[in-house]
């Protein structure tokens, strides 16, 4: 387990702002991702972690053996944590070989015990064909394979990967995922994930710490971080939902609903409790949730006319982008009839709606 409390300040430079890292959590054994934005902290918490950037203050454990502790003055150096690192660049010596790369990291054990982690490791991420060339002769799988097989080979603690799909073409990627559910599997250490890609957290999470501006804004599986976005900010940084300004109009615990404003149309939702009538709020809901149909008639419940702006195409659907920024996504075949449609009825499912 690595249980990590970092504190660290950046002061304002000539051409930057000023920057403060506060995050305080614990992992366990499985992929716990760093999820946020670019500048949110994520390679500095890997970092610190590493022993690359010293603390100001704070506690890092891992499996009960002090890493850095501000208070004592305890910090250990990078070569004596045993965190395997996998960069994004890959970081692999150009002029060695393959093998000679993995060799580097398990010099210091014997000559025959080195020898054999070095053959299991190019066996075990299919690496042993292109052992003998040098990085600018791998491709970019391959030598993201070399990496990861690079930072497993010392029998490390905890692994850490900083992006490590970055640039990657799907097929790679797809390689990839495959790879890092392999190390979850027979590894069994924590390892901390660094991504600002939402689909990555669903594909690879088993934990997922939501990192903004140097602070955990939520923890959970990304599953629930998902359908319960903590905040607004949160449900902004997944880049899933539609975030409409309203206002409560109306609460009635005994029904189970509440009445909301947006624009000139009243919208019908579950009890929001907690919330008070004049409340000024902002409704959370995922463009697949919504429907969307050609304007014929008279307007029903939950029901608005919207203007599509345009549709964007997707592998198995098209999302349907409309004025005052709602979107919604539908089956093909259920817009393909519809191409030349401009005024259309947006539909809010009751059921579906979420403040925040």
């Amino acid at each position: 387990m690595i249980q990590a409390r970092i504190r660290k300040q950046f002061a304002p430079g000539e051409e930057s702002a000023a920057f403060s890292l506060d995050v305080d959590f614990k992992a366990e054994a499985g992929i716990t991702v760093l999820f946020g934005p670019s500048g949110a902290g994520k390679t500095l918490t890997l970092d610190s972690i590493a022993g690359f950037v010293r603390p100001d203050e704070g506690r890092i454990l891992l499996d009960d053996e002090i890493l850095f502790d501000g208070a004592s003055g305890v910090h250990l150096p990078a070569r004596a944590r045993r965190c395997g690192y996998v960069f994004q660049n890959y970081a692999l010596f150009p002029h060695m070989t393959l093998r000679g790369n993995l060799e580097f990291a398990v010099e210091r054990i014997p000559r025959l015990e080195r020898h054999r982690k070095v053959n299991e490791m190019l066996e075990k991420f299919h690496l042993a064909e292109v052992s003998g060339r040098r990085p600018y002769e791998l491709s970019g799988g391959q030598k993201q394979r070399c990496s990861i097989a690079r930072a497993l080979i010392g029998s490390p603690r905890l692994l850490l990967l900083d992006e490590p799909a970055r640039g990657l073409e799907a097929p790679l990627r797809a390689e990839l995922y495959a790879v890092l559910r392999q190390v979850r599997e027979e590894f069994q250490i924590p390892a901390l994930l660094v991504t600002h890609d939402f689909e990555e957290c669903l594909e690879l999470g088993d934990e997922m710490l939501v990192l903004r501006e140097g602070r955990v804004v939520q923890s959970g599986t990304p599953r629930k971080v998902f359908e319960y976005p903590a905040n607004v900010d949160v449900a902004r940084l997944l880049g899933v939902y539609n975030l409409l300004p309203v206002e409560i109009r109306g609460l009635d615990p005994g029904r189970n609903v509440s009445r909301l404003r947006y624009q000139d149309f009243e919208l019908t939702g579950p009890y929001f409790p907690g919330r008070l009538i004049g409340d000024r709020v902002w409704l959370c809901i995922r463009p697949d949730v919504l429907t969307a149909s050609p304007k014929d008639g008279r307007l029903g419940t939950n029901q608005m006319p919207a203007t599509l702006v345009r549709a964007v195409e997707k592998v198995e659907r098209v999302r349907l982008e409309f004025a005052d920024d709602i979107a919604v996504e539908v089956l093909r075949p259920a817009f393909e009839k519809y191409q030349s449609v401009k005024d259309w009825v947006i539909e809010f499912p009751s059921s579906s709606l979420r403040v925040l």
